[in-house]
């Protein structure tokens, strides 16, 4: 049995111990334990021509001897030296293959034994699905042909899958672009070899700031075994097993081909590599191929992006987003700042976009000049017509644009509004894969028309839809509108015209399901049978309250209660989650925000799993954290942190379920620095549970989450928010769990080994739980087992079994 390393500090009274202990892997309650392993629901995948659609049973909590193999951190990647692949992947077990619309399941013969499938795609013909397999020395290439349902393994192919995808789909369908293995390429550097001289870095007099960033290169060695691991070789592959290499191998970490399948753009990164930047500020070079494997265009060698602003939509000057146009055969676009990359310069001009086509000799040209930076394009699959949005981070504006692509000139907005006024939200542009297999916007034969699907947001909570939006007149014509009692996301679109889509829907009571529907119809077919995997949870009891804080900014938040719970008997301990969110209107900040008709799914993280031991459970409580005009929100960020949760707790003692003196705080990588904070800055709560959190905001000084200003811009600011700062104040019981192999940017390990120390030193009450081999979300079955039965231990021998007279419990607010 592995040994979980942890640290128990306890203080009773004026006996104080302080130990290390060693402790195997423990299970919580078995109500929890089943409701944690119940089986995920299968992933879902239409062909394109709606046809089929595919399903694909995920592989859930891997055991901790998988989470545990060798593991190389390079660059900001996790590689498997295995495999020569990502280390840390979710894979399906089997495929199963259904007609539609209510055609019989038939499971796809062939597979490979113990089956680890990731990287699936659809050919663009809709007639084979490829995907990849992990075995324990290499990354496979399959094909499943779709009307016999039947795989075969590509042979004589490793594929290099440090890189994510790593391959693509010809328009052929007969072809593919994959990056392998490149053989004969030695054996692996050693990470234990002996040094041959000092690490250096320098800097002479230029402004370079960083982002604290995980898995960095660091020394000689590391830079050796990142090109060992990353080199890889373009190869063309085609269905009947033949191979041909294009062009010579490299770093490459895309390869694309064009609309047509004429040309393949090439993304290789080359030295000088950075020891404080991940490879995606490496330096570059773009490259356009022929199927031949000839380079027949340069296009650009972009340098090591290290003088990009830390303002959150500074970008890096020159080229960037290069990519092929998905509406045309063979023409390139990019995308150019205007304001040196820099957002806090004035500039009626932020990004030019730019397009070259075939045979890419010619001058570039430019299709539009925006006032906001680039955000994405939607191409339409005509010459006529591509939506384009922008952003601005400081006021949070966000602009939908139609581009008249016969003139070039005509940038029409559709929509100007806050990003996070969620009410005013028009939804996304609705995208299919035409028959190159690349995702245009789906219109009229004019391409006046787009097809627009949303969330919903309302005061009676989130109401999908599907929106028939004319470009021309920016007239919106409403389809189709989720109804009480479900909840129903539309999926895909299949036939416009005829207004046919899926959806996906669920209630409190009905896992989610798949459904054909026709607009103008009430009918809905289901596709899906999909059963509730927590039928053990009986009726579970979910409300969505709506309620105020101090300064009248409106607040939500989603209350679970036992099942056969009755209010007669009595509040309950309960335990409330949150994460702060920052917003610079309090309109925004006060949206009502979910649906009461949602089915509860238990991910590792959910604090829902407490209902089944008498908690009352607080779930999303919202906690905006707003500044508006020329005001921060962080300014403020204690006295709003501790006002909403103090809102939260007086509601749930409104409603006469919440006991007051037995209220529990939880929280997840920034809701863990929420807890700490609470802790420190307020007596509202009994104990607290902080995952994976950053405690010090001094070691993340160029800004984090919402905060864009740099410490030696805002010193006040961080350490004010910094509960390290105020370890000495936090008496109330903490559980601090962290994954020793955490990769999220701002929350190394240290963060919460620093702070347990600083708490120990301050005589704080205080657990420490490090999870060997997981990173910022915990995954291997013993991992998260042993997490519950911490947390479900803590909170009995603090909140459930504490005394609640007002002498041990202050409910109120510092």
């Amino acid at each position: 049995m592995k040994i979980l390393r942890l640290t128990l500090a306890l203080c009773a009274g004026t006996l104080s111990l302080a130990s290390a202990q060693d402790l195997p892997y423990q299970t919580p309650p078995r109500a929890i334990a089943a409701l944690a392993d119940a089986a995920p629901t299968p992933r879902v995948s239409f062909a394109s021509n709606g046809q089929w659609m595919l399903l694909m049973d995920v592989r859930d909590m891997p055991s901790i001897a998988d989470v545990s193999q060798p593991e190389a951190r390079l660059a900001g990647l996790r590689i498997n030296p295995r495999t020569n692949g990502a280390s840390r992947v979710s894979y399906a077990s089997t495929l199963r293959l259904q007609r539609l619309p209510e055609g019989k399941e038939l499971l796809v013969q062939g597979l490979p034994a113990n089956a680890r499938i990731s990287d699936v795609q659809w050919s663009p013909d809709n007639t084979k699905i490829a995907f990849t397999h992990t075995t324990n020395s290499h990354v496979e290439l399959w094909l499943v042909d779709v009307a016999s349902a039947t795989a075969k393994l590509v042979p004589n192919l490793f594929l290099n899958g440090v890189f994510g995808m790593p391959y693509e789909w010809v328009f052929d369908s007969k072809t593919i672009i994959a990056r392998a293995v490149v053989g004969g390429r030695g054996e692996a550097p050693s990470p234990t070899a002996a040094p041959t001289g000092p690490a250096i870095q320098q800097n002479v007099g230029r402004t370079a700031a960083a982002r604290t960033y995980q898995d960095l290169l660091k020394n000689p060695v590391d830079e050796r075994m990142f090109d060992f691991y990353a080199l890889t070789q373009v190869v063309k592959v085609g269905m009947d097993g033949r191979m041909a290499p294009l062009g010579q191998p490299g770093i490459i970490q895309q390869a694309l081909p064009s609309p047509s399948g004429k040309y393949v753009l090439v993304r290789t990164r080359h030295r000088p590599y950075s020891y404080t930047l991940p490879v995606s500020s490496f330096p570059q070079r773009i490259d356009v191929l022929n199927m031949e494997g000839l380079v027949v265009k340069e296009l650009i060698n972009l340098p090591l992006a290290d003088n990009v602003p830390t303002s959150f939509d500074a970008v890096p000057t020159g080229p960037r987003e290069i990519s092929w146009r998905e509406d045309a055969p063979n023409t390139l676009f990019w995308v150019e700042a205007q304001d040196g990359g820099d957002p806090k310069k004035d500039a009626p001009v932020r990004d030019k976009l730019f397009a070259l086509g075939a045979p890419f000799d010619g001058q570039p040209q430019e299709l539009a000049s925006l006032p906001l930076r680039f955000n994405n394009i939607y191409w339409s699959g005509s010459d006529k017509l591509a939506l384009v949005e922008g952003y601005r981070w400081a006021d949070r504006k966000e602009t939908l644009w139609s581009l008249d692509l016969a003139t070039k000139t005509s940038l029409t907005p559709l929509f100007e509004r806050s990003s996070q006024d969620t009410y005013t939200d028009p939804g996304t542009p609705f995208q299919r894969r035409n028959e190159q297999g690349r995702r245009v916007l789906t219109t009229d034969a004019n391409a006046d028309v787009v097809y627009m699907i949303g969330t919903g947001a309302s005061p009676e909570g989130d109401r999908p839809f599907v929106d028939e939006l004319n470009v021309r007149t920016k007239k919106s014509t409403r389809w189709w509108r989720s109804e009480a009692p479900y909840y129903e996301m539309p999926v895909t679109i299949l036939d416009a015209g005829k207004h046919v889509f899926v959806t996906r829907r669920e209630s409190p009571q009905e896992a989610p399901n798949y459904f054909l529907r026709d607009a103008p119809s009430i009918k809905a077919v289901p596709l899906t049978k999909f059963t509730n995997p927590y039928a053990t949870l009986g009726n579970l009891q979910k409300q969505v309250l709506k309620y105020k804080r101090a300064d009248g900014v409106e607040l939500t938040a989603n209350l679970y209660l036992p099942p056969n719970y009755k209010k007669e008997d009595g509040p309950l301990p309960t335990l409330m989650e949150a994460y702060p969110v920052e917003f610079k209107d309090k309109k925004d900040a006060g949206q009502v925000k979910g649906s009461p008709y949602t089915f509860t799914r238990l991910s590792w993280g959910s604090p829902v799993f407490w209902v089944t031991q008498g908690y009352a459970v607080l779930q999303g409580a919202s906690i905006p954290i707003v500044g508006e005009g020329t005001k921060q929100p962080n300014d403020t960020y204690v006295e709003q942190l501790t006002s909403s949760a103090k809102a939260a707790i007086d509601e749930g003692k409104r409603l006469g379920v919440v006991d007051p003196n037995r209220v529990a705080v939880m929280g997840h990588s920034y809701g863990a620095f929420m807890t700490a904070n609470l802790l420190a800055h307020s007596n509202l709560f009994k104990a607290g549970i902080a995952r994976s959190g950053a405690y010090n905001r001094t070691l993340t000084p160029f800004g984090f989450q919402g905060e864009e200003r740099t410490y030696w811009e805002a010193p006040e600011v961080y350490n004010a928010m910094s509960p390290f700062n105020y370890a000495n104040k936090i008496k109330t019981p903490i559980l601090l769990i962290h994954g020793e192999a955490d990769n999220n940017s701002g929350t190394f390990p240290i963060q919460t080994e620093r702070f347990y120390n600083a708490l120990k030193g301050n005589g704080a009450t205080v657990r420490y739980v490090v999870l060997p081999a997981e990173s910022h979300g915990y995954t291997a079955r013993e991992s998260i087992m042993h997490m519950l039965w911490e947390m479900n231990t803590w909170l009995d021998t603090y909140v459930k079994k504490a005394g609640t007279t007002p002498e041990t419990t202050k409910a109120d607010a510092r």
